[in-house]
Formats: C-alpha cells, structure tokens, sequence
C-alpha cells in the first residue's frame, strides 16, 4: 500500500490497496488511517456514521503505507526477510506458547523509550477506579501498535469486554523504558500457567504478544506489575462503535485532578452520566521524586522532557536535578508484593510475581488481568521498604 497524494473533500489523502486508490484521513497522530469507499471491498465494512460521505470504510495502520513509514513517532516491529516466515506464520507464532524463543528478535524490535506514548484499555469499573486516583498499573500497549483498532469490536481483544458501545482508556507518555517489562513466559511464567477459574480476562500467552485472531500486538506489564503514578498530560478517552476517539478527561498534576473535557453530547457514553469538572484524586502511595539543591521533593514529570518539583505556584516549580520512582514493597509469606495502600493496621498488597500457588497460599484475588491482591496484617509483613529508582536525565 501506499499513500500517492491529496483526495477531493474531508478526505486528506488517496491511499493504494491492492493497485486501488482510496481516500483516507490520517488518524492517531499519523499511526493509522481512515480509509474510504464507494463500494465493498476486502476488508472493508458499512460506515456507521450518519450522512457520510462514502458508505464504507476500514481502518489500517501506517505500517501498511510504504511511503507513510518515514516520520512515523515510534518504530514498527521488523522480522526476518524468508521464503518461510510471513506475516501469517508470525501471527500463529505469536498465540504459540512454546515459539517465545524462535519470536525474541522480532519483540526486541517492539522499544519503549521516553516519550513513547502508552495506552491501556479500561472497563466502566476501571475508569470510575481511576476518576477516583487509581494509578497506572498492569497490561498495557504502544498506543502506536494499537492504532487501527478503534471499534469496540477490534479493541474486545485488548480491553476484555466482549461487548458494548464505547472501550475506556488511559493514555500516557512513558517517563522511562525501566518501567515497563515484556510478560514472557520466562519472567511471568506463573501468569502464564494460572488456572482459567484464577484469572480474569484473556489468558497470558507468554510470547509477549496479546491474544487475538488476527492481530500481532506487543504487550507490556508495569515493572513488577507495580503501579506508576499519573504523568501529567495523561488523558482518559473513550472509542466509540463509529470508531471516533473522544477526549473524556485529562490529568492536572499541580491541582491532583481529572479535568473534564467533554462536551454534554457525549454524557451518555459513561456509566455514571456524570457532567462533574473535576474530580480530585487522594495521593497514591508510588511516587515520582527528585531533588533540586540537594533537597528531595515530590516531582510533576511531563515526559519526554520536563521534570520539576510538583508545586501549585509556577515559581516554585524548580527544573529537577535528579528523578526517580519510589515504591513501596514488602514480603508477606515468602512472596514478593509491592504495597498499593495501607489502612489501620492493613496493608493492601499486590504479588510482584504471582502463580497458583502464592494466589492459594496467601488468599489473592485477581482484580484485573494479571494483577492479584490480598490484604495482610501489618505486623506479619517483612522487608517492608521504599524502592528508589533513580533514571538518567
């Protein structure tokens, strides 16, 4: 496929499938495209939207474009030139447990760097979980791999809801590549292994790519399945059954908020129907520091080039010398947790590397994919700490 030039109308460019030009429009900062027709064809389906202009449409990714590959903002998986690997053999590899070896080159090319930005798909539950301070945590993607999947239907895959109108999602920049790690089966092998009654949502293949029929999608776990804190600029969006992407909501550090930014014709897309400005988050117990003159103060990061002391007033918001993550981690029956929250005598803990056994042993309940909790008496945790991380600025 290739882009040739300039079409007449909404339509900013003619995109070539198969020797055809199509109009299309560039979507997701350049990483997919919106491709129109007149008449069915492979892969295309009725457009849903009312009045348009031409009655069918599919979505592909820039990748397929070979003159939209110069420019693109994050780098696309590459494999081996072979008579016997093509795409199709990669995809039958990637839902095969055993093949995670023959796949490691092809993943390695899937790169998180800072900047890159970072997407992870939410439930009505889940959206409501972080309007009220949840931080980011768990499976997530290049929100660049996952750019021509904008309906509910394609993005179930990811996001785990076999149905519905509109898919929830928290968009961020990554602030380093250390906090992300790739869930093969060699370093999550216990999620691998769990049993289908222990888990929710799709099962962990342990290639390092998501489950899926058709699509090759590299995933990502928050390091130690831990939580990071909400960069600024972060935003809440929502896709709707037409494919378009709303903007519902977008994170004000200095004021520790969600800031509304929908419109009211969009209300009917969330479980609460709440019209609500902002909603002020609680602190959580993972931060991001660093220090300015030698003192240590609690950083805003704004990735992928702004640091400083979180402050209300502008003067006060100092360019940081160092960053680092701070997290909070403990040992609870010989497992390896990070602690999420703390209440009286409790302590909330996450399992840093769960399998069956540690879920049976310590009582875990699976509250997403991937992520397990149990509450713990204070008094028998061990090794309770604060982990630093400190990142090269």
């Amino acid at each position: 496929m290739t882009v040739i030039g300039h079409a007449e109308g909404s339509a900013t460019h003619s995109v070539t499938i198969d020797g055809v030009a199509y109009p299309a429009e560039e979507i997701a900062q350049g990483a997919a495209y919106e491709v129109y027709a007149t008449q069915p064809g492979p892969g295309f389906l009725p457009n849903p939207r009312p009045g348009a202009r031409w009655p069918y449409r599919r979505f592909i990714h820039a990748t397929e474009v070979a003159s939209a590959l110069d420019g693109l903002e994050d780098e696309p998986l590459l494999m081996p030139v072979t008579r016997a690997l093509d795409w199709a053999t990669i995809h039958r590899l990637s839902q095969t447990p055993s093949a995670a070896g023959a796949l490691a080159p092809i993943r390695r090319t899937a790169v998180v760097r800072r900047g890159t930005r970072m997407i992870k798909f939410l439930s009505g539950r889940q959206l409501q979980g972080y309007l009220k301070g949840w931080p980011i945590s768990g499976f997530c993607y290049r929100a660049f791999d996952v750019a021509h999947l904008r309906t509910p239907e394609d993005l179930a895959i990811l996001s785990g809801e076999s149905s519905g109108e509109v898919v929830f999602a928290v968009r961020w920049r990554a602030v380093d590549a250390h906090d992300y790690e790739v869930p093969l089966a060699g370093n999550y092998g216990g999620l691998v292994t769990m049993p289908p009654h222990d888990r929710l949502g799709p099962p962990v293949i342990g290639t390092g790519f998501a489950p899926s029929g058709r699509h090759i999608v590299p995933e990502f776990v928050t390091a130690d399945l831990a939580e990071l804190p909400v960069p600024a600029n972060t935003s809440i969006v929502a896709y709707t059954g037409d494919g378009t992407e709303v903007t519902l909501y977008t994170y004000l550090p200095e004021q520790r908020a969600w800031s509304r930014m929908h419109g009211p014709q969009w209300r009917h897309l969330l479980p609460s129907q709440s019209d609500q400005e902002y909603f002020p988050v609680d602190t959580p117990l993972t931060a991001y520091i660093g220090t300015y003159r030698e003192n240590v103060f609690e950083a805003i990061v704004d990735p992928p080039g702004e640091f400083r002391v979180a402050a209300k007033t502008r003067a006060a918001r100092y360019p940081l010398e160092t960053l680092a993550r701070r997290v909070p981690r403990a040992t609870w029956r010989e497992a390896r947790c990070t602690v999420i929250r703390q209440e009286g005598e409790w302590l909330r803990l996450r399992l840093s590397r769960p399998d069956g056994d540690q879920v049976a042993r310590l009582g875990a309940h699976c509250v997403e994919r991937g992520l397990y909790e149990a509450w713990a008496p204070a008094n028998e945790v061990v090794d309770a700490h604060e982990s630093d991380h400190w990142y090269q600025l």
